[in-house]
């Protein structure tokens, strides 16, 4: 079992930025990859950034040059550096991990981008 759980989460103006972060319960070694996803109201979640173990990165193209996936192995711990906010970033932000074909989630961090 993976635990995840998320911080960091608040609320911005326009053009700020934000560093979310997500402890996972095991260390990254053990995961298939990880990533965050996010989900506004009354639309379905979406994914945002993803990193594999050996350090790939993807993007969605909206957030594509504002954010930043990265991790710290020792700490166990996943970040995401949101930059140029905009209300369209409006959402409650979730990290993923995926080991062994299935996977985990946090309970999720509400990001308010105030317009």
């Amino acid at each position: 079992q993976v635990q995840l759980v998320e911080s960091g989460g608040g609320l911005v103006q326009t053009g700020g930025s934000l560093r979310l972060s997500c402890a996972a319960s095991r260390p990254f070694f053990l995961m298939n990859g990880m990533g965050w996803y996010r989900q506004a109201p009354g639309k379905q979640r979406e994914l945002v950034a993803t990193i594999t173990v050996g350090g790939r990165t993807t993007y969605a193209n909206s957030v594509e040059g504002r954010f930043t996936v990265s991790r710290d192995n020792a700490k166990n711990t996943l970040y995401l550096q949101m930059n140029s906010l905009g209300p369209e970033d409006t959402a409650v932000y979730y990290c993923n991990a995926v080991q062994d074909g299935k996977n985990w989630w946090g309970k999720g961090t509400l990001v308010t981008v105030s317009s």
